[in-house]
Formats: structure tokens, C-alpha cells, sequence
């Protein structure tokens, strides 16, 4: 279907330069991938739907507890390392600090010292330090960081500024990971300190996963127990779905059939009733022209005889609504003369019509389609292709039946048929046609280069 807009008929060489730019467009394909044709709701297209949604929860949530796991692991940890540093500051470190350590005594160092190598640097207890406020390292696991000064950071700073136990998780340099651990202690003159001690983290892991597999566990028995309560009501949900497109179908093909017979009773009351009654009226004024004339009144008799070809032109009219009614050749005669009834209604001074009609074995249902995607070609090349030949081309291809209506008219660009506008009803016509029929329907066409249709009916099709 094309502009309603006139257009200059094209010169035989804009012809063939656009016919050699045009391609087929595929409108509706034969395998039911359109878009907008229905599928049927399929049972083991659910299932699988459902098995890799939970597949898919399962694995999130895998993810999510190891992710999950690994924080309370640490909490957990850190928690655990600053009670045990609270117990080890007050029952072993603060009785050992005398007040000759504050003031740096060698001797009282030096005690210390063999103290923590004793008993305070056990598998627990990774390293210890203790430091003043001002950062000069007062003792160390390590004897050579001894009296240096180091400046306290934020943690360290903080868990003396508002004495409190703190603690971190920290990764060592040999890739293990450590809990660091801060908190004030006092000499027994009360001057404060910093203890820092540094303690495994070999717990972390084996908790993260123990937690883990946990979360894991209570998630997919969860899970489980979900889609064991839900799948009776899936399944029943998909039975009534089915059965819902079922009665949908048979209620679209009654309302079809009951379309017919509409279609069949109008065509009847119209042939039998205002047809054969203005078939009657013409032969009467035929009749009373021919009387007047013999009495001499000639412009009566050419008045009468105009109104008889009106008359007349009324009824090739009616025949022809009659025809787009219901085709009653194409039951009675077969597709070969339906459609050659078709091409007579619609051949004009403007548009001519050819046939190349070869036999094929197409069922009643195929039959219809056939003829009215014939009958939708025509019509738009009679209305918008201009002065033009249509060839009507019906033909058994190796792919299966197939039907080629092409004109050489002024063609239209083929971007309509992503965003028809008002007035291109047609061409969403044959591609509902092709779509809801499961055939392979494909529009070459360009400015100039006229407008062919291909219908293709696979084989095996019903």
C-alpha cells in the first residue's frame, strides 16, 4: 500500500535503478517468529523457566552468604580478639608494668621483656607493643623497634582518646590475615599506655565458612520447601492457562465460522433480493425506452436508457461488494476462477490485471488465505499504484505453494511498514494475514520500482 498522493509516473530507467535497489522484506515469517502471533503456553517451557530461575536464586544466594559469611566471620573475630585483650591486659600485662617502664628503665624493659617472651607470646599472642601517647615504642616483639617514635594513627589515637578496646582485621605482608588489637593500660602510678597486640586470624576462614555453608543451608532447604509448596499451584495455574487458550481458539474459530455464514447469508439475500430486483428494473426501462422510442420520443427513450445503465453500473457494483463479501466461485468453481472473478473487479482503465495461474493442492482453509491476500494486493494496487499491470502469479515452488502479486506502479518505501500512519490499513492487513496463518509473507518495493508481494505457503502447512 502506498501515499494516497500522486505521484509522476517513472521513467523506465528510474524503474530498473530502483528495482535493482529493492530486496525482499520478510513480513511475517513462516516459522511463528513474528512478534505478534501468538505462541501456544508450553508446559516444558515453564518447568525449565522455573528450574533456572531457582537455579539462578540458589547461585545469588550462594554468593550472597559466602559474601555474608565472611562479614559476620570477621565481626565475629574482631569481637572475640578485644575480649581476649581485655582479659590479657588485666590479668597479665598491667600487673607486669611497673612505672620504670614510662621512664624508659632498661632493667624494668628488660623484665618485661623476658616476661612476654615467657608466657605472653604464646600461639594466641602473634606479637606485642606497648607505646606511649607521644609514639616512642617502649617495648616490642621485635628488639630493634625499641625506642623509636613512631606517630600513633587514627585507631591507635582513638583507642586512647576515648579509652576503649578497638580492633581490625589486617592483611599481613605474608598475605595472612592478622587481628590487630588497641587499648589503653595504665602503670601503677596511673600513666597511660598503649598495649597493642597482634593475634591470629586463623579462625576467620574456617568460621566464614562454617557460616556460610549455614546460610546456604537454611536458604536452599528454604527455597526447596518453596518450590515443593508452589509447584502444585504452578502446574495448576498452567493447566487452566492451556485450557483458557483452548476455549479462546475454539471460541475465535466459532466466531469465525459464524462470520462465514454472516458473510454467506448477506451475499444470498443481496443476490437473491436487490440484485435480481435491479436486474428486473434495468430490463423494464430497457423495455420502456425501446416502446417510447417506437412512439417517437426519442429523448424519453435516451433519458430512459441512461437510467438503465446507471441501473446497470449498480448492479456490476453490487456484484462486485458481493464478490469481497463472500468469493462463492472459490467454494463452487475453485481458486482459479475466484480469482479471475477477482482480477474483472478490479481491472479499470487504470489498472490491468494478468494471470499465471498453475494448479496446486491447497486445502479450503489455504484456499482462503491465498485469495485474500490476492485480494488485498489488488485492491492497494488499484487504489494507490497508479496506472499499472499486475501480474498475479500462483505457482508450486520447492519451499512449497507460492503466490506473487507485482505491479509496476509507483511503489512506496517499505519504512511504512515499521510505523504505518492513518491510511495504511492495508498493509497491517497482510501482515496479520501472513502471521496468523503461519506462512511467509515478503514485500519487495522502493520509490519508483513498483510493488511485488510474495505469499509462501510451506509445506506441511494445514
Amino acid at each position: 500500500m502506498t501515499p494516497d498522493a500522486p505521484v509522476a509516473a517513472p521513467t523506465e530507467d528510474v524503474v530498473g535503478a530502483a528495482t535493482a535497489r529493492a530486496e525482499w522484506i520478510v513480513v511475517a515469517a513462516a516459522d511463528g517468529a513474528s512478534a505478534a502471533r501468538p505462541r501456544m503456553l508450553s508446559t516444558r517451557r515453564v518447568v525449565w523457566g522455573l528450574v533456572g530461575g531457582l537455579a539462578l536464586v540458589l547461585v545469588a544466594v550462594s554468593l550472597l552468604g559466602i559474601w555474608a559469611g565472611r562479614l559476620l566471620a570477621e565481626r565475629e573475630a574482631v569481637n572475640g580478639a578485644a575480649g581476649f585483650a581485655d582479659l590479657f591486659a588485666e590479668a597479665i600485662v598491667q600487673p607486669a608494668l611497673g612505672e620504670g617502664i614510662a621512664e624508659g628503665d632498661d632493667e624494668e624493659i628488660a623484665a618485661f621483656g623476658r616476661s612476654a617472651r615467657e608466657g605472653m607470646l604464646s600461639d594466641a599472642v602473634l606479637g606485642i607493643r606497648l607505646q606511649t601517647p607521644e609514639g616512642t615504642i617502649l617495648f616490642d616483639a621485635d628488639p630493634s623497634l625499641i625506642g623509636q617514635t613512631r606517630p600513633l594513627d587514627t585507631p591507635r589515637a582513638a583507642a586512647l582518646s576515648d579509652p576503649q578496646t578497638r580492633a581490625q582485621v589486617i592483611d599481613a605482608e605474608e598475605g595472612e590475615r592478622i587481628v590487630d588489637v588497641y587499648r589503653p593500660v595504665w602503670t601503677s602510678s596511673g600513666r597511660e599506655l598503649l598495649l597493642e597486640l597482634h593475634l591470629p586470624s586463623s579462625s576467620v576462614a574456617g568460621r566464614s565458612a562454617d557460616l556460610s555453608r549455614g546460610f546456604a543451608g537454611v536458604t536452599l532447604s528454604s527455597l526447596l520447601l518453596l518450590a515443593a509448596l508452589a509447584a502444585p499451584l504452578v502446574w495448576q495455574l498452567v493447566c487452566r492457562v492451556r485450557d483458557a487458550e483452548a476455549q479462546r481458539a475454539m471460541l475465535l474459530q466459532r466466531a469465525i465460522d459464524a462470520s462465514d455464514a454472516e458473510r454467506r447469508r448477506i451475499a444470498g439475500s443481496l443476490h437473491d433480493g436487490p440484485v435480481q430486483e435491479l436486474i428486473a428494473t434495468s430490463l423494464a426501462l430497457e423495455g420502456s425506452a425501446a416502446q417510447a422510442a417506437s412512439e417517437g420520443d426519442g429523448d424519453g427513450a435516451a433519458r430512459l436508457r441512461r437510467v438503465a445503465g446507471q441501473v446497470r453500473g449498480g448492479v456490476r457494483a453490487l456484484r462486485s461488494l458481493l464478490v469481497d463479501i463472500y468469493p462463492a466461485t472459490l467454494a463452487r468453481a475453485g481458486l482459479g476462477q475466484a480469482l479471475a472473478d477477482l482480477a474483472d473487479t478490479v481491472t479499470t482503465h487504470r489498472t490491468r490485471v494478468e494471470l499465471d495461474l498453475a494448479p496446486v493442492a491447497l486445502t479450503e482453509r489455504q484456499q482462503k488465505l491465498v485469495y485474500r491476500v490476492a485480494q488485498e494486493c489488488l485492491r492497494n494496487a488499484a487504489a494507490h499504484a497508479g496506472h499499472c499491470t499486475v501480474t498475479v502469479r500462483l505457482s508450486a515452488e520447492p519451499r512449497g505453494v507460492q503466490l506473487e502479486v507485482a505491479d509496476d506502479g509507483i511503489g512506496f518505501d517499505p519504512a511504512l511498514l515499521n510505523s504505518p500512519a492513518e491510511g495504511h490499513l492495508g498493509l497491517r492487513v497482510l501482515a496479520d494475514l501472513g502471521e496468523e496463518a503461519g506462512a511467509e509473507l515478503s514485500l519487495r518495493t522502493a520509490p519508483g520500482a513498483g510493488t511485488a508481494w510474495r505469499l509462501v505457503i510451506p509445506d506441511g502447512l494445514t
